[in-house]
């Protein structure tokens, strides 16, 4: 955030607010925990103020102090971020998107996005089946075990998903779920290879969800994806194809109005 000249400031701006937001841009420009000294440094500002902004925003939930100090982005500012994502066009494409496609009224479509080893959903349509997940806007779920969250992993490589998991146990919502990095591994492997990822009974028993990557070509990861959710014993292999060439045809769609906003 460029810093406003003072005959800039209209009246009404609060000046600690415009500091606490530089604090937020300077860690998020730096990419890497700071220091309360390097903090104070970067934006000029005496310690005594850059410790009481730094432990307003932590109180806020916008930071996070570590162990040894130092300050870095907080989670919440991640919840803020999905929460307008969840209100801009990129949902209401989603939301259109899926009123184009009445073959999907029967399943819940969710879209979502990776904040490290969790999935985001940002926008969903319930299904007109019960599935014993309630999907809403914010709800987390563990990225190794769900359809949107291993179609994103897979976009990584598989010395980034050692990376990522590193020092983190694999949790288990079914008895179905990954347990260990190697059977993850694996899992991403095939889901690479065939282009979408499947959550067999991983996060609910007697569920099972498709998802599609939508992939950034400059990266070549993904920046978000898209699944259905059905009842395991109500799918037949003409179905499941069926659901599959739609939501990547869903997932083209949404990667060209994703780069016509840039």
């Amino acid at each position: 955030m460029r810093k406003p000249l003072a005959r800039e400031l209209p009246k009404a701006a609060v000046p600690s607010v415009l500091r606490a937001a530089r604090v937020l841009d300077e860690l998020a420009a730096s990419g890497i925990a700071l220091t309360l000294g390097e903090l104070a440094g970067r934006l000029r500002l005496p310690k005594s103020s850059t410790l009481g902004l730094c432990t307003s925003l932590t109180l806020c939930g916008l930071l996070k102090r570590n162990d040894d100090g130092s300050y870095q982005l907080g989670a919440h500012l991640v919840d803020l971020a999905y929460a307008y994502l969840s209100r801009t066009s990129l949902a209401r494409e989603f939301e259109q998107a899926l009123a184009e496609h009445p073959e999907l009224v029967e399943e819940g479509a969710v879209l979502a996005v990776r904040d490290g080893r969790e999935v985001v959903y940002v926008a969903y349509r319930s299904g007109t089946q019960p599935l014993g997940v309630n999907y809403r806007i914010g709800l987390r779920l563990p990225a190794h075990c769900t359809a949107t969250g291993k179609a994103m992993l897979s976009t990584l490589s598989d010395t980034e998903i050692r990376t990522l998991f590193r020092g983190h146990g694999l949790s288990c919502l079914t008895p179905r779920t990954h347990r260990t990095l190697k059977s993850l591994l694996a899992d991403l492997a095939d889901t690479r290879a065939r282009g979408y990822a499947i959550d067999d009974e991983e996060t609910r028993e007697g569920m099972i969800c498709i998802g599609v990557p939508i992939i950034d070509p400059q990266s070549s990861q993904a920046i978000a994806a898209v699944a259905v959710s059905m009842l395991k014993g109500g799918v037949t292999a003409s179905r499941q194809k069926q659901l599959i060439q739609t939501l990547q045809e869903l997932a083209r769609l949404l990667l060209h109005r994703i780069v016509m906003l840039r």
